[in-house]
């Protein structure tokens, strides 16, 4: 096989995967799956995401007893957002994974909901209702 007909392949495979946008895969509803399933999804070869195994400490799919990959839903999902970043965005491989440390770093800054605050009169109404029901209690416990 001449070495020019491999870079052809090559540039070919980038095409596929550039023409299919990332937000148009559907991920079926399984617990996993197996690395030729993520590459038929994300339509990418399973070196590629061997690849990124090694180069995004995002992506780690557990292996099963006899050693196979099998990645979860969050695994696929990271693995198209990689994609994305790549192949649409333009990132570089050092310039994606330092976005998506930016982007776990912004989710993890993230503070939870507030409870919403409650006047001091309606803490006061709560505090009374309980002691009631407290009181209620300890007359049928004195009572027996």
């Amino acid at each position: 096989m001449p070495a020019t007909s491999g870079i052809r392949a090559s540039v070919q495979n980038k095409r596929v995967a550039k023409s299919v946008k990332t937000a148009d895969v559907i991920i079926p509803e399984k617990l996993y799956f197996r690395i030729g399933e993520v590459a038929h999804l994300c339509r990418l070869p399973a070196y590629v995401l061997r690849f990124w195994e090694t180069e995004f400490p995002q992506l780690k799919p557990v292996k099963s007893s006899t050693g196979q990959r099998m990645y979860r839903r969050k695994d696929v999902e990271s693995v198209l957002h990689i994609k994305n970043l790549l192949y649409e965005e333009g990132f570089t491989i050092a310039g994606a994974r330092q976005q998506l440390r930016t982007e776990s770093k912004t989710d993890q800054k993230q503070n939870p909901l507030p409870f919403p605050e409650r006047p001091a009169s309606d803490l006061k109404h709560i505090r009374q209702g309980l002691r009631e029901i407290l009181a209620l209690l300890s007359s049928r416990r004195s009572a027996k």
